[in-house]
């Protein structure tokens, strides 16, 4: 993904910010949304397998008790990983010498729920889960040239996190979470195969 496209976002979410006025304890009562930056761990798979802080995850939930809360989320993450020079046998008695670039990019989306405790304190801790569907694109470049394959699959993802609020009366703090993700994703690139999407990560973001 490129910068731009990240500094555009968080340009996005600065000016959600700036529209809590300080008369207000809550931009929308009985509710929270979270904009975050993430770190991701792609797990067992042979295209992309190196950490990267590409990618950025949405949500937002309504309680429909004072503990649970349930809405829709939405994130999306890039993982790359080069290779130096090789012959890759494809079959057919045809070849290819080349050095690669891996990119493995993944937009999850669907529904989220949480389970929060001590709403009342600075400290809010929570436990969540998400479900839903994921696109993922398997791309190899090499050259000029990217080959490619589109996939779609089934998601799901807990997570356990907290938001931290200054002031528990004026919501807009800091949010973290720790989450692992599997997806039903499989798909092949000239040698290259994924069966299933297996990642773990950390969000740190804004929380109101």
């Amino acid at each position: 993904m490129k910068t731009a496209k990240y500094l555009r976002i968080l340009a996005l979410g600065a000016v959600l910010l700036a529209a809590v006025r300080p008369a207000s304890a809550q931009l929308f009562p009985n509710s929270y949304i979270n904009i975050d930056w993430q770190v991701n761990v792609p797990l067992g798979n042979d295209l992309a397998d190196k950490a990267s802080g590409w990618g950025m995850n949405f949500e937002g939930g309504y309680f429909v008790t004072p503990e649970i809360a349930v809405g829709p989320f939405i994130s999306y993450h890039t993982n790359l990983e080069s290779l130096s020079r090789r012959t890759l046998d494809l079959g057919n008695g045809s070849a290819l010498t080349a050095a690669q670039k891996h990119a493995l990019f993944q937009l999850p989306f669907g529904a989220t729920g949480r389970y929060t405790w001590m709403q009342k304190s600075v400290f809010q801790p929570y436990a969540g889960l998400k479900l839903g569907a994921c696109y993922a694109e398997l791309s190899s470049y090499y050259y000029v040239l990217k080959q490619y394959t589109d996939t779609w699959g089934f998601y799901l993802s807990p997570e356990i996190g907290a938001s931290i609020f200054p002031d528990p009366s004026y919501r807009i703090g800091i949010h973290i979470a720790l989450y692992y993700s599997y997806a039903t994703n499989n798909g092949d690139v000239l040698t290259y195969s994924v069966n299933n999407l297996n990642n773990f990560g950390i969000r740190v973001g804004i929380s109101f």
